[in-house]
């Protein structure tokens, strides 16, 4: 058995390569020592080593709220912080207790890991898988990940592991000198995971990568909205902002869409999931998401899918709403008359303009209330976003 699961190691970690690119020597050291089995003990060792992300927990209403997440995404966030060894790090977010065992395997026994969660649950659950795993130099604690861990601080890099939607002003106090932060932040609605460094006055990102977390909970959360509007299909909306909403009159105009535009524009899931997703994000303050259990029926054509799921987006205002599809590769727009055509025109910009994705985005974060500008800027509670692109 020792032998097959050595196997299963290694070819998630020849997986995560090919997905995710070049992994730091590190962190392909963890990944191929790591048990992850052992953090996902209600699965066969198989299933385990999948990439794939792995809920562990939902909510009464049957919406995950904790997850291990896709080796990939961790690895490429593992590369991003640049976790040495003996360095202290703090992790926003405890999951499976998986992420921290890989960090304390790449720290060793001179640096400490502490987890973070505010679900007490969660917490019990990883303290007790990284015992089983034998994983030591691991505290776990129930806090609102927001307000870091001041008693063990200052931190040498702090990674969370859940989507953000502002910037702590105590991840930032608590950060040494020549720092680390990597988080998946919220840029209206999408996220990207940004490795941020200190700049004189403001955080500087270093790298931006695509990526999808489940969101902070608690007094940090932010403002996005999800939207169930079929129960059976688990139809569902998400919108970068909450808002009164008509979902019966969403879902009819779903169903009776008037026109479809057709863009001329080619383009594949991985583009679109990097590139127009941000695009529209930023610029068209109407955007929402899309997403249905596969088999579905509303999103048969959706151009984004995974092994469960369709997802696509479009935009929405009174007047009514439009999508994003796919017929023989070529995205096509269906809905409302003016709303399509306008949606239409963002995805032959996004197209004429080279079709920008996240590998030229820089993000800016000053300190809420600057007067910074830039092409796009986003203000959160905490910090001013100002995003360029190269």
């Amino acid at each position: 058995m020792g032998a097959e699961l050595n196997g299963l190691r290694e070819q998630l970690l020849v997986t995560v390569r090919e997905h995710g690119g070049a992994v730091d020597a590190l962190v392909a050291d963890a990944l191929r020592t790591v048990p992850r089995h052992i953090f996902l003990p209600d699965l066969p060792p198989d299933a385990a080593y999948r990439d794939e992300a792995i809920v562990i927990k939902w909510d009464d209403e049957g919406t995950p709220t904790s997850s291990s997440s896709q080796p990939t995404i961790m690895a490429i966030m593992l590369d991003q912080l640049g976790v040495a060894r003996g360095q202290r790090v703090l992790e926003i977010g405890a999951g499976t207790g998986f992420n921290a065992a890989l960090l304390a395997h790449v720290v060793g026994p001179k640096g400490r890991v502490v987890s973070i969660d505010l679900d007490p649950e969660i917490v019990a659950r990883a303290e007790d898988n990284l015992s089983a795993a034998g994983c030591r130099g691991v505290t776990v604690l129930s806090a609102d990940g927001a307000s870091g861990h001041p008693k063990r601080a200052p931190y040498d890099r702090i990674i969370a592991t859940v989507g953000v939607w502002d910037l702590s002003p105590a991840w930032h106090e608590q950060l040494a000198p020549g720092g680390r932060l990597v988080v998946p932040l919220d840029l209206r609605g999408v996220q990207r995971s940004v490795c941020f460094e200190r700049a004189d006055d403001h955080w500087a990102s270093r790298s931006a990568r695509p990526c999808g977390f489940m969101r902070m909970r608690g007094p940090a959360a932010g403002p996005e909205r999800n939207y169930l509007l079929d129960k059976e299909t688990r139809l569902t909306l998400a919108l970068p902002e909450s808002r009164e909403l008509d979902t019966d009159a969403v879902v009819e105009a779903l169903d009776a869409a008037e026109l479809e535009v057709r863009t001329g524009v080619t383009a594949g899931p991985a583009e679109l999931y990097d590139g127009f997703s941000l695009w529209l994000a930023v610029r068209e303050p109407r955007w929402f998401g899309l997403s249905e259990m596969d088999p579905g029926t509303r999103l048969a054509k959706a151009p984004l899918r995974s092994p469960d799921s369709r997802v696509t987006a479009g935009i929405l205002d009174d007047f009514g709403l439009a999508t994003l599809s796919v017929e023989d590769g070529e995205l096509v727009v269906t809905g409302a008359e003016r709303i399509a055509e306008e949606l239409a025109a963002h995805v032959v910009a996004w197209d004429e303009a080279g079709r920008p994705g996240t590998s030229g985005l820089r993000i800016d974060a000053y300190p809420a209330g600057s007067a910074a500008t830039g092409e796009y800027v986003i203000d959160k509670k905490s910090v001013r976003l100002v995003l360029t692109w190269s």
